[in-house]
């Protein structure tokens, strides 16, 4: 089986005319016909050139590499058992699924307190990402999960004023934190503000705290999807040239006359906009996790990509002698934006490997007696399944699951719902549940019965996200239970089992015939 798709694939709305003759190594078809349109990406790339890179239609679409990894979290099996129960009462009335907790507290402090073990990291500048950030921002703060306020919406805010090279009014980030802070249930949950090489040249995170409160900041080398900055594209002309003069690389230059009159008489209809790449030392680290604590940050985070293994070294190294209060890392194939095809795809050490290198170097620290920050990890996370097995390959050391595509798409559809049942339109696969909100979101009675009147204002984003993650807390506490485990610090390595010895290898996780093998041989020979 091939590992890539090559030269053809939905994210590039680009296809093979041959598509059921394909040449493994180049993904050309097996007969290339001169008269040919140019479906494929060689051919779109010769006539639309670097524009071929990124996923399409920008601005509507999340993005998710398709490569199948030699391995992932489906070589893991959960480990249930018969025998007693952890976190509870070994009582078979008291120990059933409702009463699993799924409560924690992350942090130095412990000052930050969850309903669900759930993050969602930076989600920022993307047209995706602004056009739901209601329904995102309400469901997250109704569910009591922090929500990460990812890079460059500062800079991408044409309203932002900026003085001096700084930051001192920002509408569209005010705007974000205030919308997650108003619907914010008894404490639960935070706001974190995200800042990149450009971000902190604007001050941005000291502007978050200083003038809007913001308690929680992140500082970002890099993500899942790519081993660049961030990026996105921009149809107006006056906005390119705004982020050109406010120091953002812009291709083609907006202020170059000839690129001027190409945008003008229609020759392309995008600019890109890209972000710097940040260079990593330890002591610049130190000196801006110092600066933002005499700011008055009560909790830094960072977060991290699917950089080599050296570099997650330097991650957790540096995170331990920081005393930071959460480590994130993105294992590769992941994105929510504009990452450039081929890198999400072939860039990056994969999710399994990733997490299972983490494993390894934080518990090395942990035996030398080193503090260990809460952990977050982070790449393709999408069910409960998923979340206990990511959980439990890294316990005790990893506490939450970070997921950014999933809630995305849950928010998404929430929205598309709420606009058809406004205009009488629902579509008959959703009718069959009913023709309100009411009746069609399952948590809708629940929320009601809470909100009363102020119910109708929770959009039908934030249901839809919040329905979600309900559904992934029921799934998660039932797998629990499967496993005795009836809090989350309960959970251990020993919960999962792998289905391959290359598994098991990469992870460290015994290999399913070899899981409880010295106690069942005991209690045989007994």
């Amino acid at each position: 089986m091939s590992l890539t798709r090559t030269n053809a694939s939905a994210a590039t709305l680009t296809k093979n005319r041959t598509e059921g003759s394909i040449v493994p190594l180049s993904g050309m078809c097996v007969t290339c016909v001169d008269g040919c349109i140019g479906m494929c990406e060689i051919g779109k790339s010769a006539y639309r050139g670097a524009e071929a890179i990124y996923p399409q239609p920008f601005g509507i679409i999340t993005s998710a590499c398709e490569k199948n990894y030699p391995v992932d979290y489906s070589h893991f099996t959960i480990m249930g058992t018969c025998v007693g129960a952890k976190g509870i009462e070994a009582d078979s009335d008291k120990a059933i699924f409702p009463n699993v907790n799924l409560e924690i507290k992350i942090g130095q402090s412990k000052g930050i307190k969850l309903k669900l073990p759930f993050i969602i990291p930076g989600i920022g500048s993307t047209n995706i990402a602004k056009n739901n950030w209601e329904g995102i921002a309400i469901g997250t703060a109704l569910s009591g999960v922090p929500l990460t306020i990812g890079e460059n919406v500062c800079g991408m805010d044409v309203e932002a004023k900026i003085v001096n090279g700084r930051v001192v009014d920002a509408p569209d980030l005010t705007r974000r934190i205030k919308l997650y802070k108003e619907w914010q249930q008894d404490g639960y949950g935070a706001i974190i503000v995200q800042a990149n090489v450009e971000d902190t040249r604007l001050g941005v995170q000291e502007y978050a705290i200083e003038k809007l409160g913001v308690e929680v900041v992140e500082l970002k080398w890099g993500q899942g999807a790519k081993d660049i900055g961030g990026e996105v594209k921009i149809e107006k002309l006056d906005k390119a040239q705004t982020l050109r003069k406010r120091g953002y690389i812009v291709l083609p230059d907006p202020l170059d006359p000839s690129v001027i009159e190409a945008f003008e008489r229609g020759a392309f209809k995008e600019f890109e906009r890209h972000s710097r790449v940040g260079m990593v030392e330890e002591e610049g680290f130190m000196k801006r996790v110092e600066e933002l604590r005499k700011c008055g940050a009560k909790y830094i985070f960072l977060k991290t990509g699917a950089y080599r293994p050296v570099d997650l070294a330097r991650a957790v190294k540096y995170a331990s002698k920081a005393r930071i209060d959460l480590l994130t890392v993105d294992g590769a194939g992941g994105g929510t934006g504009m990452s450039p095809w081929k890198m999400m795809n072939e860039w990056g050490v994969p999710p399994v490997e990733l997490h299972s290198l983490l494993y390894f170097y934080v518990d090395k620290l942990a035996k030398k007696g080193k503090y260990i920050p809460d952990i977050a990890i982070a790449g393709g996370f999408t069910f409960e399944d998923q979340i206990f097995k990511g959980l439990a390959l890294g316990a005790p050391y990893f506490k939450i699951i970070g997921m950014a595509r999933g809630p995305i798409a849950a928010a998404m559809v929430g929205k598309t719902i709420g606009k058809r049942i406004d205009i009488g339109e629902v579509p008959v696969y959703i009718e069959r549940f009913g023709k309100t909100k009411e009746e069609i979101f399952v948590s809708a009675s629940e929320l009601k019965k809470k909100f009363g009147k102020t119910f109708d204002l929770i959009p039908t984003g934030a249901l839809g996200l919040y329905t979600y993650y309900q559904r992934l807390a029921q799934g998660l506490r039932q797998l629990m239970t499967g496993n005795r485990k009836f809090s989350l610090e309960h959970i251990t390595r020993n919960d999962i089992a792998t289905l391959t010895k290359e598994s098991a290898d990469i992870s460290g996780i015994p290999y399913v015939m070899d899981a409880d093998k010295k106690e069942a041989e005991k209690i045989l020979e007994s």
